[in-house]
């Protein structure tokens, strides 16, 4: 196996069958020399590629912090990640590879004006840097594109420049909007919750949203509360998202294939995306028969963000909002922002993508929650950005404690909007889980005269104008499909049994209000009708 030497003479010296704590830390120096601090790397390629450490810059100086995956697992140094040994293909290799930097900051100015320097020296135009082509000899020029290092960036939030209903920003991401322009306090702007769901549609998760979204669940405003489903396409009943639609939910896509690869998303092409989601758009339109262009929402599988390649294909196609990115747990939420402005937080997450060109998109970020018993004592656990991803929930007063008190963070501080997403899977497999949300939906809609569980869309809507919660009764934009009542436009819909050449072997049912296609619809053919657009 390879060994990591540092040093001209390698004097680095790996002890066999001892922790990485224990390496010969003689040359810690040369072996972090430009090795990111918070990034894992292998001591050797010998052993079962559990092992990997990371250089941790301490208060007492360096040292060497190591991770062990459990037994059956490696480390994917990739994604960082344990994962089963088969999913790992890079035990053979001792760290990520490193992409050959442009040199920005030279203390003299290297080359002409309008002009930034590749790695290997020379200079070409600016404009030229995180365009998706490589322009440098050396490809330098694409390898420091993330939103703090592309130098065609978007600038910095313009509260001057960024004015609504079409822009909005604020230098931390925190300010409310209408606020501090004398129209509006943050004791009178409403508490908006949104419940956002992710996945497939179909008739064992749709009893769940009938517990949640019943007639009798009322806003405020007199309407009924309302959700935003993310759809995926395989197993979906469109006949059930037809009826979510006619009830006044909010529907946007998901992707169609759901593809389990994270790299098929943040490293996706613009066809790509443009596949997925305007082909996911273009079924649920369809088969759902939804004709009035409100399927303007996108959320990325795994919540894997397509950097500027999605957000182009979203601006292209007319979608309004994204909802993928996660801002980290902080003690003040963040409010919506539009993307014209460089967005106002970390990019967050492993290896993500986060666009850092400027796109006239909305984004509607998900705080991450506070999946802490005791807020006051407990130790730092990390926030989850799922509800049904926070791994240490198992107990339905565990599960009522983790709405209410995030739900009192966003509506004590600057009252954000709180995404709720969920899994509809999770909601059903933990007992009881929904009827936690439900009783918790009576209680805040009791308590509070302020609080309004709404869709992304009406969220923007609102940002857009911002009103106060005393002329909300008549605050038109969320008035739309107030309180629907009737039956479902199809009580039977079409159960076509139908087969693709794309999925071989696969026959999936295509519950429908309209007429079977010809085809079960897939990404090469999203309408069924056997030709590829």
């Amino acid at each position: 196996g390879q060994f990591r030497l540092g040093g001209a003479k390698g004097q680095y010296k790996y002890k066999r069958g001892k922790s990485g704590e224990e390496v010969v830390q003689d040359n810690l120096e040369v072996l972090c020399q430009g090795q990111p601090g918070s990034e894992y790397f292998r001591l050797t390629t010998d052993g079962d590629c559990r092992e990997v450490v990371r250089c941790d810059k301490a208060a007492v100086g360096l040292r060497l912090a190591s991770v062990k995956c459990p037994s059956g697992l490696g480390f994917d140094l990739e994604r960082q990640t344990c994962d089963w040994k088969a999913n790992v293909d890079n035990c053979d290799r001792l760290s990520k590879p490193r992409l050959v930097k442009p040199n920005f900051h030279t203390v003299e100015p290297v080359c002409p004006d309008g002009q930034l320097q590749c790695g290997n020296g020379e200079c070409i135009d600016r404009s030229l840097f995180c365009d998706s082509q490589p322009d440098c000899g050396d490809g330098s020029d694409e390898n420091a594109c993330s939103v703090d290092e592309d130098p065609n960036g978007a600038p910095l939030c313009d509260p001057t420049q960024c004015l609504l209903p079409d822009c909005f920003c604020s230098l931390d991401g925190t300010s409310a909007p209408g606020v501090g322009s004398g129209r509006l306090e943050i004791s009178n702007i409403p508490q908006m919750i949104t419940f956002t769901f992710n996945g497939a549609v179909n008739d064992e998760n749709n009893r769940v949203y009938d517990k949640l979204f019943h007639e009798e669940r009322i806003n405020p405003n007199g309407c009924t509360a309302k959700g935003t489903f993310f759809v995926s396409h395989k197993y979906t009943n469109y006949s059930a998202v037809q009826d979510l639609h006619r009830k006044g939910h909010e529907i946007g896509v998901f992707s169609i294939t759901n593809d389990e690869d994270p790299k098929y998303w943040t490293e996706g092409s613009y066809d790509n995306w443009l596949a997925e989601m305007a082909g996911a758009r273009l079924i649920i339109e369809r088969f759902a028969n939804i004709t009035d262009g409100t399927v303007v929402g996108v959320r990325a599988p795994y919540l894997r963000i397509g950097g500027n390649e999605q957000f182009n294909m979203m601006a292209d196609q007319f979608f309004a909002y994204d909802s993928t990115i996660t801002a980290s747990l902080a003690s003040v939420p963040l409010w919506p922002y539009t993307l014209h402005y460089r967005m106002p937080h970390k990019c967050h997450g492993n290896s993500q993508n986060c666009p850092s060109k400027s796109h006239p998109i909305w984004e509607m970020p998900i705080n991450e929650l506070d999946r802490r018993e005791d807020p006051e004592f407990d130790e730092n656990l990390t926030g989850c950005h799922l509800v049904s991803s926070c791994s240490n929930i198992y107990h339905k007063d565990q599960f009522r404690q983790l709405l209410q008190h995030n739900f009192e963070r966003h509506y004590s501080t600057n009252k954000a909007p709180l995404s709720l997403s969920f899994d509809p899977s999770w909601l059903i497999s933990n007992k009881g889980f929904a009827d936690v949300v439900d009783d918790w939906m009576d209680h805040v809609l009791a308590t509070y005269n302020d609080v309004y569980f709404v869709t992304e869309l009406q969220v923007i809507q609102w940002m857009q104008n911002p009103t106060g919660t005393q002329s909300l009764r008549d605050f038109q934009e969320w008035k739309d499909k107030c309180a629907v009542k009737g039956q479902p436009f199809c009580s039977l819909p079409n159960p076509c049994p139908l087969t693709t050449r794309e999925l071989p072997g696969e026959t999936i049912r295509l519950h429908t209000c309209i007429e079977c296609p010809k085809n079960y619809p897939w990404i090469q053919d999203p309408t069924g009708d056997g030709f590829s657009f």
